[in-house]
């Protein structure tokens, strides 16, 4: 089975890739709407401004791509801004609409003792360590560069969060879609093994759907 990485023009499509196969996953990249759907799992990268983000994705069709495969059971992870455009709306150089495949907004964080962007190595803290991305690992360390955080509706969407002056979202997840507001493949041990957890996950079979 193969692995879609979504190639919409935005994203470190290499470096995932190669993280992919490291731990013994073959990955594609990707702009192909059959082999996105094809595909035993889903991955979406994501580097840069939300609405050009958005902008990428509505022109190239991905983003209804992206929520048949959600909507169809199939295993999807957003990475960092990948994450962040899996929500409604985020508020990131103006007011744009996300792929609203989970409830939620995107808020700039406000400043003040800390410095934006949140940049550096931040431990994770489980707030819902059931399913598959936390099977078998210890709250650890991982590395974040990011300016906007992410205000899910739903708090049994919030898997696990760190401290940057207030509990901030790090993991999320509902049914078969999940994201990680780091970049896994740049975060040491634990980055690639929460990846490698979600792809042996999307080659384990489709559990539940998002909704």
């Amino acid at each position: 089975m193969t692995i879609a990485i979504v190639d919409y023009g935005m994203g470190n499509l290499h470096s995932v890739s190669k993280a992919c196969e490291r731990l013994g996953f073959k990955a594609v990249v990707t702009g192909d709407p059959a082999a996105i759907l094809n595909a035993s799992g889903v991955l979406l990268p994501g580097v840069g401004a939300f609405g050009d983000a958005m902008d990428h994705l509505r022109e190239s069709g991905l983003d209804s791509v992206v929520r048949e495969a959600a909507g169809a059971g199939k295993p999807l992870l957003g990475i960092c801004l990948g994450m962040q455009l899996l929500f409604d709306s985020s508020e990131e150089h103006g007011a744009h609409q996300g792929l609203g495949i989970l409830p939620g907004r995107v808020l700039r964080f406000e400043g003040g003792a800390y410095k934006v962007p949140h940049m550096g190595w931040n431990k994770l803290e489980y707030v819902n360590s059931d399913g598959p991305l936390f099977l078998g690992l210890e709250e650890g360390h991982v590395y974040f560069v990011h300016s906007y955080h992410v205000l899910p509706e739903r708090q049994e969407d919030l898997l696990a969060v760190t401290d940057y002056g207030h509990p901030v979202t790090a993991v999320v997840g509902h049914g078969n879609v999940f994201g990680m507001q780091f970049h896994p493949e740049k975060s040491g041990e634990m980055g690639m093994s929460l990846l490698r957890n979600f792809l042996a996950f999307a080659e384990g079979g489709q559990q539940g759907q998002a909704g």
